[in-house]
């Protein structure tokens, strides 16, 4: 079974840092795009930044120059350096993974549980 493990949520005020972790494990022949999406109360969940295995990256534009993804590809595991936060990044963040298997080489969405991120004074 492949899981996505995420970890680094918490409690920052504005303007502060954070860095999100997510690392995948299990059975895995291959992992191509990874990402982070975030999920505000009473909206839907939206992308953050995605990253291909090369190392190519796209940013939602609310976070440009702010957040930074970088992905560990023997590790299995993509980060999420977040500063000059603000209140507005409020949300539950999600990592995601396009990954296949070894019992069967079929490319697949896996999503990790969420960690809170709140930014407060």
């Amino acid at each position: 079974q492949v899981r996505l493990v995420e970890s680094g949520g918490g409690l920052v005020q504005p303007g502060g840092s954070l860095r999100l972790s997510c690392a995948a494990s299990g059975m895995i022949f291959g992992i191509r795009d990874m990402g982070w999406f975030r999920q505000a109360p009473g909206k839907q969940r939206e992308l953050v930044a995605t990253i291909t295995r090369g190392g190519i990256t796209n940013y939602v534009d609310s976070v440009k120059g702010r957040f930074t993804i970088s992905r560990d590809n023997a590790l299995n595991t993509v980060y999420l350096q977040m500063n000059s936060l603000k209140p507005e990044d409020t949300a539950v963040y999600y990592c995601n993974g396009q990954i296949a298997k070894i019992e069967d080489v079929r490319w697949d969405d896996y999503w990790g549980q969420g960690t809170q991120v709140t930014v407060s004074s």
